[in-house]
This record gives C-alpha cells, sequence and structure tokens, in this order.
C-alpha cells in the first residue's frame, strides 16, 4: 500500500490511510498557522493605524479578540466532531478560517450593539462618544469610527472580554440579535 505522501494524485491530509488522530495533528498545525497569520496581519494594520495614524482602533481590537475566540472555540470543539466534519476540515483551510472570521464579524456586530446601546447595564462597557451635528456629516461618521472609545479602563477590559465571548460563542451574538428582535416587535404591536 502507498503512503499518502507517496502519491501525489491525493493530498496526504485526505488520504483513505489518515487516521482521526492524524488529522486532529493537521487541524491543529493549520489552527495555528492561520491564528499566528492572521493575528500577523491585523497587528500590522492595527500597528500602520496607531503609529501613522495615531489612532487606536477599537474596531480592529474588537474583531482580533473574536478572531481569537473563534480560534480557542474550534479548537476546544475539534476533538468532539464527528469524522466526516473532521475530514472536510482536515481538507479545506477555508472552512477551518471560517469560524473564527464569524467571530470576528460577530465581536464587531457586538461591538455596535454595544455603541448602539441596545445591549448596556454594568456588565457591559459603555462609551465616550462624539456629538454628531444636525444634520450628521460625513466628518461625524470619520469621528465615530476615529474619536469613540470605551468611557474607562474597566469599560475597555469589558469590551474585550465580550468580543472574546462573542468570538467563540457562535451562538451569543445571534441571540442578542433575536431578543433585540423580539424586544423591538414587541413594542411595535402595542397599538
Amino acid at each position: 500500500m502507498l503512503s499518502p505522501v507517496a502519491n501525489p494524485g491525493i493530498p496526504a491530509d485526505s488520504a483513505p490511510g489518515v487516521t482521526r488522530c492524524e488529522r486532529l495533528l493537521i487541524i491543529t498545525r493549520r489552527l495555528i498557522l492561520m491564528t499566528v497569520g492572521a493575528l500577523g496581519l491585523l497587528g500590522i494594520i492595527f500597528a500602520l493605524t496607531l503609529v501613522l495614524g495615531r489612532r487606536f482602533m477599537v474596531s480592529w481590537a474588537c474583531f482580533a479578540t473574536g478572531l481569537i475566540g473563534g480560534f480557542v472555540s474550534i479548537q476546544q470543539r475539534i476533538k468532539n466532531v464527528s469524522d466526516e466534519e473532521l475530514e472536510l476540515l482536515s481538507r479545506s483551510w477555508f472552512q477551518i478560517l471560517l469560524i473564527p472570521v464569524y467571530g470576528g464579524i460577530f465581536a464587531l456586530v457586538l461591538y455596535l450593539t454595544f455603541l448602539s446601546r441596545i445591549v448596556e447595564g454594568p456588565l457591559f462597557p459603555a462609551f465616550s462618544l462624539p456629538v454628531f451635528a444636525n444634520p450628521p456629516s460625513t466628518e461625524d461618521m470619520k469621528n465615530l469610527f476615529m474619536s469613540t472609545y470605551p468611557a474607562s479602563a474597566m469599560d475597555f477590559g469589558k469590551l474585550i472580554f465580550w468580543s472574546f465571548v462573542a468570538g467563540f460563542s457562535e451562538r451569543f451574538v445571534p441571540q442578542i440579535i433575536s431578543t433585540a428582535q423580539k424586544n423591538n416587535s414587541g413594542a411595535g404591536d402595542s397599538c
């Protein structure tokens, strides 16, 4: 029998002789490479905005933290997935990257729910927001993204924590959206 590496027509990670343990190792290696690569790229973008623009981009920090949460989540769950899912993940870089990217997107959506005060309370961060002119201008929108910061160090810590949770728990942000939607529909039905 040919080993997976000896047969150039069959990728080593999808050959029939590859064990579950070997697939787990393939996926873990890819997760590590993708984590380092994604964080490196985000670090470069973050550094450029900080050094050249002299701005700390909160949205980038949220996305990166959500991405990390997604990577940690998939790494913890990978041992419990079915053999079919494991085979799919071991064959596809895209499938592995998709969950963490969703985590980053969910962290950004959660950031917007905090800014809009759809979600608020003592466990959630408060923000120092720029004042908009009436009517708002393009400059107001630039200021929103360039000058919006957590109100305190504690609020920054809360934002980073919840951004990680948004990436780690793929159901957390969709549940918030569903709850907000139900609350909004219930308010409109009181005619």
